[in-house]
Parts: structure tokens; sequence; C-alpha cells
């Protein structure tokens, strides 16, 4: 039974619960294209915007997951650049392996928010306390899933949950505090 999409305040109000963030990797931390060159070697690009708002996140007290059927050397380079320690590949059963996060870190399903794009993350979207998509995914995933992204995989969606996650736990101001910073130490 697919369920409603959450208004605003229903997602502020899940929101405020998470304490993970698990991402899947073809399709919301990359555009979903995999590109292979000559030798086999596996290319993949990552939006800058995701980076940032995943090191604020992780700042912010929030943990962040990668859980990802496939296992490349490129995820786990951009896992060690964003601090991002809890790095589960070759996991094709995407529940299974939030179980064991959930055990792990002696969490509730409730606090877990879960972003994928494809049916391997279906099971995963409905169990989590906030399932979300992007709008260039399956029909399926879309309609299952409790909110769906403005930005697409690999475009900045990310980030974009990123910062609700931190607006809704109240986070947001000092996470962007540094930025604001205006008393730049100048010379005279």
């Amino acid at each position: 039974m697919p369920s409603p999409p959450l208004t605003d305040a229903q997602f502020a109000n899940h929101a405020r619960s998470v304490r993970l963030l698990a991402l899947d990797v073809d399709g919301v931390l990359s555009d979903g294209q995999l590109y292979f060159g000559n030798q086999g070697e596996e290319i993949k690009a990552f939006n800058s915007l995701d980076g940032q708002g995943i090191k604020m996140l992780q700042a912010s007290g929030v943990k962040v997951a990668i859980v990802t059927g496939r296992t490349s050397n490129i995820v786990a380079q951009r896992a060690q650049q964003l601090g991002i320690e809890l790095l589960l590949q070759g996991r094709e059963d995407k529940l299974i392996a939030l179980h064991q996060l959930t055990n792990d870190l002696q969490l509730d399903w409730t606090e877990m928010a879960y972003m994928g794009d494809d049916l391997p993350d279906l099971a995963a979207i409905i169990k989590v306390g906030l399932g979300i998509t992007l709008p260039n995914a399956t029909n399926t995933m879309v309609l299952h899933s409790q909110y769906v992204t403005k930005r697409c995989g690999g475009q900045g969606a990310v980030r974009e949950v990123c910062d609700l996650i931190m607006q809704a736990q109240g986070t947001w101001d000092t996470a962007l505090a540094p930025y604001l910073n205006t008393q730049l130490a100048v010379p005279s």
C-alpha cells in the first residue's frame, strides 16, 4: 500500500527524531549513470553540495551511513573524504544491512531515514521512520516514499535532505553560523 506524501510539517516532525541518515549510492549520491573505462575502472561523479551537507549533518550529531549493493573503491574514498564511518558495500539486501545498523547503533527504526531510488531500496524505504526518494526514481519508489526531494540524485538531493533535517532539529543556525561570520581577521 503506497504511503501518502508527508506535508512539510509532518516531514519536520519525522525528521526531528532522525539519528541516522542512510544513503544508497547509484542514483542518490551519484546521478545513477555507471561509467567504466577501457581497463574496467569505474568512474562516478559526486556532487560537492551533497558532500558539504553530509559534513554539516554529521557535525550536528546525526550519523550518516552509505549502504550500497555494489562494491567500489571510489565509494570507499568518498566516504573517507566525508568522514563517513558507516560504509556497507556489497549489500544487496538493504533491509538486512539497516537491521545491522539499528542493532550496532542501538537505534529504533523511527530514528532512521533512508534515501534510495530503485527496487532494492523499497523495503528499507517502507521500514524506516523517514523514507525518502528522488523525482528521477522509479514510479514505485515515488509511490511508496514519504518524501520526494525536489533535486535529482547526484544533483544536490542529499544536501536538500541534510538541510531539512538540520532545520527540523534546530541545528541549522549553528551549522550555518561559521559561514556567516563577517568578522574576518583581516590584517590592517
